[in-house]
């Protein structure tokens, strides 16, 4: 019969591990953070764009 192979966790794996989830919640975070100010600037700062000459700012915040 095959052998029976016992998964060794060692500091190093355990550590990557919650080093990997840590810096993917940063990245959500941060995801949501500039989809919040993209929201934000369309919602209550639209107003202001007739004031302006050209359609950068709107566009900025489609791209947030």
């Amino acid at each position: 019969m095959g052998e029976f192979n016992e998964k060794k966790t060692t500091c190093g794996t355990v550590c990557l591990k919650y080093l990997l989830f840590t810096y993917n919640c940063c990245f959500w975070l941060a995801g949501l953070a500039v989809m919040a100010v993209g929201i934000w600037t369309l919602a209550l700062k639209s107003d202001y764009i007739s004031l302006l000459a050209s359609g950068t700012y709107l566009a900025t915040a489609y791209i947030l």
